[in-house]
């Protein structure tokens, strides 16, 4: 098979290349290098599966030949990335994905979203489920990311129901391993940062909001599944780890492994923060047999050791 992952330099993207080229799979990799790291997928070439492309998705993609599935996960996903980039964010999100929709149709490949547990906002059923419709912002500092998946899910459902694309998207939920980048300004790498260096770690709020995170094996396996299936045309599916830890948590549990003289200090919370998110994996479960298997100290003894190199 032949794929194409956009974004594939970044985080999740370049350990999807991985998990397409190990299994057997040719894949054309494009990234605008924003965000990207060519350190993240400089291995891949030896196997003669793999093809890096310079490109911006919002740009002329004719160039690029046919293929039989589409990945799209170009698009800067930390606040503070997205804050500061915010128009190639939106652009990325709607243009860039009506271009591989437009080239999904035209190759008739399988197109798969990479969506955002953001479309929720401030969720107010927990654990959330898919048919949560959201309460969102759209006027906001961080509308720019939760507003532009919104729409790229409305393009999504019109290209399924108006020109029969197969096209299924995954709502990711917290995701952290190797390929996050130090200063992506996060809150596991600030906080393992912070640690390493027994610099404060700053918590924003009270630090009672909580998060459940998920190592990024675990959601390879999820997103690889959703992606070459057959019969889940349509399907939107969270994938995300449901168990839930307090930010006071994890930065506790951060000093702890990494044997940290760091003090917490604690900060104004940013407007729009959610004060919880936690994946209702249900339909994970039942539609990919797919639930998450790395608990969250053994994925941070990972993170850390990687972070340390």
């Amino acid at each position: 098979m032949k794929v194409l992952i956009t974004g594939g330099a970044g985080f999740i993207g370049s350990h999807l290349c991985s998990k397409f080229v190990n299994t057997g799979n040719e894949v054309i990799c494009i990234d605008h290098l924003g965000t990207g790291s060519l350190n993240n997928i400089e291995d891949l070439g030896k196997t003669g599966r793999f093809k890096f492309m310079q490109k911006d998705v919002t740009k002329d993609l004719d160039d690029i030949e046919k293929v039989d599935l589409i990945l799209h996960f170009a698009s800067r996903a930390s606040p503070s990335d997205y804050q500061t980039n915010s128009f190639d964010t939106l652009l990325a999100n709607s243009i860039g994905t009506f271009n591989l929709l437009k080239k999904a149709q035209k190759d008739s490949a399988r197109f798969l979203f990479a969506s955002t547990s953001e479309v929720y906002g401030k969720a107010e059923v927990i654990p959330t489920p898919e048919t949560y419709y959201g309460y969102v912002n759209s006027f906001g500092p961080r509308s720019c990311y939760d507003e532009s998946k919104r729409f790229g899910e409305a393009l999504c459902y019109e290209f399924i129901h108006k020109f029969n694309i197969d096209c299924r998207i995954v709502r990711i939920f917290n995701t952290y391993g190797p390929h996050m980048r130090y200063n992506d300004g996060r809150v596991m790498t600030n906080f393992i940062m912070q640690a390493l260096d027994n610099e404060p770690i700053t918590i924003y709020g009270d630090g009672k909001q909580t998060r459940s995170f998920c190592f990024v094996d675990d959601l390879i396996e999820g997103i690889y599944t959703l992606a070459t299936k057959k019969e889940l045309n349509g399907e939107v599916i969270n994938i995300g780890n449901p168990e839930e830890v307090t930010i006071l948590e994890l930065a506790k549990k951060i000093v702890k492994v990494t044997n940290s003289k760091s003090k917490i200090i604690f900060k104004d919370l940013p407007m729009d923060d959610p004060p919880q998110r936690v994946p209702d994996i249900t339909k994970a479960k039942k539609l990919l047999n797919w639930s998450p298997k790395i608990k969250l100290e053994t994925g941070l003894a990972k993170m850390i050791e990687w972070m340390k190199e």
